[in-house]
């Protein structure tokens, strides 16, 4: 096992640095939480005073956090020159390809290997340890990262060069925040037209309407697997993480002239129902916007 530093302790980090520790690593943990840190703790994550201190001896650095400025400054200001030259550095948190790349390139001019390791499966899968990764960057980095990242997640693919684990995330968001919407205005319009929703579940599950969306996270309560609208919508992967992604996608849709309509439009409806307060919210509970509920 190995001596492996965490830093970001969130809805997401802490049950990926959880599952490490439990597979045997020394996870030397750190997050500005206290809160967050005691957590850890209790999970038998090894709590540091700092983020370079996290790093102080690793053989693996793994980090979760909020957007592409705070991995920049993390990197720049506790990572390098703290991290062992050996070590390798994993950065699981959602940002831009354009920040990825550049810290790759900045992990690279220092003499490490880093890929950029987002996740999909919210934090449900990160506590349950069935992640799946989408991995950026050279061959040989991959492979050091994959054993670390197969301790928490079921599924390890690596997409190409840096950035493109980035790439993958935020194109297969985007189909995501676009094909909720259309599974809930299914929903709805079975509703209106007099169907009851849990019959319009059991056929389009078994036809050529199925998607995940519908059979493994369905918006309408009662029906299907159990999903956060069975819970008033709460817990889940909140409505402000849907709209970072999709407003990540649209920035870089932008950034290469790609036309993305229905995931611009996705963008719109995720920002107006965020702006009404429902930030917090799983995404699915758009449905009560697009009924008339919100």
């Amino acid at each position: 096992m190995a001596r492996v530093g965490f830093i970001g302790l969130g809805n997401m980090g802490g049950g990926m640095a959880a599952n490490l520790a439990g597979k045997g690593h020394d996870v030397c943990a750190f997050d500005l939480s206290e809160e967050a840190l005691e957590r850890a703790g209790a999970a038998g994550c090894l709590p540091r005073a700092s983020a370079a201190q996290a790093c102080d001896g690793a053989e693996a650095v793994v980090t979760m956090l909020p957007a592409g400025k705070h991995v920049e400054g993390v990197y720049a200001e506790a990572v390098f020159g703290n991290a062992p030259a050996l070590a390798i550095l994993i950065d699981c948190s959602t940002i831009d390809v354009a920040t990825a790349k550049r810290v790759a390139a900045s992990a690279t001019a220092k003499g490490y290997a880093m890929v950029d390791a987002p996740v999909s499966g919210g934090i449900a899968a990160a506590n349950a340890g069935t992640l799946t990764f989408m991995v950026g960057g050279a061959t040989e980095a991959f492979d050091r990262a994959e054993p670390f990242l197969k301790d928490m997640g079921k599924a390890v693919i690596h997409a190409g060069a840096a950035g493109t684990g980035q790439a993958a995330k935020i194109c297969n968001n985007m189909v995501l925040g676009a094909e909720m919407i259309a599974t809930c205005e299914a929903f709805l319009l079975a509703e209106k037209l007099g169907l009851d929703p849990r019959k319009f579940y059991d056929i389009a599950s078994v036809s050529s309407g199925q998607s995940w969306s519908l059979t493994s996270y369905a918006p309408w309560p009662g029906v299907g697997p159990e999903t956060p609208a069975d819970r008033d919508y709460q817990g889940g992967f909140a409505t402000a993480m849907m709209l970072k992604d999709l407003r990540l996608a649209a920035a870089a849709a932008a950034s290469v002239h790609a036309d993305t309509p229905m995931g611009a439009r996705a963008a719109e409806l995720y920002e107006r129902f965020s702006a009404a307060g429902n930030g917090a919210l799983d995404f699915s509970a758009i449905i009560r916007m697009l009924g008339g509920r919100a």
